[in-house]
């Protein structure tokens, strides 16, 4: 199957996130210098650097957002020589036939200059026939779709159009790292709903979501299947959600890149429930699905007028990319079911290889009902209960890498024990780590 990567000043330290009382992901604590830290404790001399004007050169909006956790665990993969389960790319490339479909269009000449903003409109209506074929929701091609370069940009685009400075946003935590950033780029204020580890798995507290809604909430950003943790929302909970955003008149921005990397129960994208449409920007992408993560191909749909706000912001982004990889995302979409039905059952062997292996070795396991992704609690192994400090030691005591939760979340005490593993590689390089990993029940 080969990068969406996984992606989370000024010389004070940086303010509290208003209306949390916490501050941004990897602020330093009071009066450890800026110059000297980020999110993952990377110099970052160069950012907070005063300009002549005696500013940082840093937007301070985006103060405590350093160099993410994935580039500092992947570097320390190259150097030790470590198995690399940190960062959420296949180590195979995705169906050859879409690839040749690549090929195919950069020789015919199609897509080697801008393609339409929108994009083109075979991959629009490739997207439209998706949405229909898996889950009834009707669009129209050629004004419910928007091509975007990744689902990073679709976020990014999505809370740049919809939040204005004051708004709150309310994300589930542990959340994919640009979250954070986008909505302090767009002015926006974060307000995480955490999702709790009970019997084996990560649950939503629909009470502690719904006392989370202010006058002040414009928008909830929702992610299922859920990056870290696996957990996909039931429909039952969906259909709560749902009646929440109707209640308070709220946007929903749902990323649901994992769709069809279910194991347990069902994807049910957040529009197609009743009074969601009209008020839901649904994101995807081609990455996860096809193996296909360099190409940054993805996608926003939802009603006309929710689609021209997303793209007001976007144009001014990349305003296009990826021409010749959106005719053969286009052919990827088409494939017949076999396609999908055999992607499952080959990654749920994956995380079962992986999740059974990790547990052997000692650790504490919450196996995903969806994703790429294994978390694990590390207590069980004794030591330290610090997933950074456990991390960063080990490539050198195991030869593997993992990512610690905690810098997915703004109460970094709550996910501190937890480290997340990749499995979205090869079975002889999980059955690799797997052997690497099981001296560690015994220190």
């Amino acid at each position: 199957m080969t990068s969406r990567s996984d992606t989370p000043g000024p010389d004070t330290p940086a303010p509290a996130t208003p209306g949390t009382g916490s501050p941004p992901p990897g602020t330093p604590a009071p009066g450890t210098p800026a110059s000297e830290t980020t999110a993952t404790g990377i110099p970052s001399s160069e950012t907070v650097a005063p300009s002549r004007a005696g500013r940082p050169f840093l937007n301070r909006r985006l103060a405590g957002f350093g160099t993410t956790i994935f580039a500092e665990m992947s570097a320390l993969a190259v150097r030790t020589g470590a198995v690399n389960l940190g960062q959420g790319f296949p180590d195979e490339d995705g169906p050859e036939s879409v690839r040749e479909a690549a090929v195919r269009a950069l020789r015919d000449g199609r897509g080697n200059q801008y393609p339409p903003g929108p994009g083109v409109p075979e991959l629009r209506e490739a997207i439209t026939a998706h949405q229909q074929r898996w889950y009834g929701v009707a669009l129209d091609p050629d004004t419910d779709v928007l091509v975007t370069a990744g689902a990073t940009e679709a976020v990014a685009a999505a809370l740049l159009a919809l939040v204005e400075p004051g708004d709150e946003v309310i994300a589930l935590e542990p959340y994919y790292d640009s979250y954070a950033a986008c909505i302090a780029m767009a002015g926006g204020t974060r307000v995480p709903v955490t999702l709790r580890p009970r019997d084996g798995a990560y649950h939503l507290d629909l009470d502690e979501l719904r006392d989370a809604i202010t006058p002040r909430t414009r928008l909830l950003l929702l992610n299922t299947p859920h990056n870290p943790t696996g957990t996909v929302l039931t429909r039952a909970e969906l259909s709560a959600i749902a009646q929440l955003a109707v209640e308070r008149d709220l946007l929903v921005v749902t990323d649901e890149v994992y769709e069809h990397l279910v194991y347990d129960g069902e994807h049910v994208p957040l529009a197609s429930l009743p009074g969601m449409r009209e008020r839901t920007a649904t994101i995807s992408s081609s990455g996860k699905t096809f193996a296909l993560t360099g190409w940054k191909v993805g996608w926003v749909t939802g009603s006309r007028e929710m689609v021209a706000a997303v793209r007001s912001a976007k144009q001014f982004l990349t305003y296009v990319s990826a021409g010749p990889f959106q005719y053969a995302i286009a052919e990827a979409l088409a494939l017949p079911d076999t396609y999908y039905e055999a992607l499952r059952t080959e990654m749920r062997a994956r995380r079962d290889l992986l999740a059974d292996g990790l547990a052997a070795a000692g650790f504490g396991v919450y196996r995903p009902a969806g994703t790429y992704f294994v978390t694990t609690d590390i207590r069980p192994l004794g030591g330290t209960a610090d997933g950074f400090a456990f991390c960063r030691e080990l490539p050198e005591r195991a030869g593997v890498v993992a990512v610690p939760n905690a810098a997915f979340y703004d109460d970094r005490t709550a996910g501190a024990p937890f480290v997340r593993f990749a499995f979205c590689k090869r079975r002889e390089v999980l059955s690799e780590a797997v052997r690497r990993l099981k001296g560690l029940a015994g220190g």
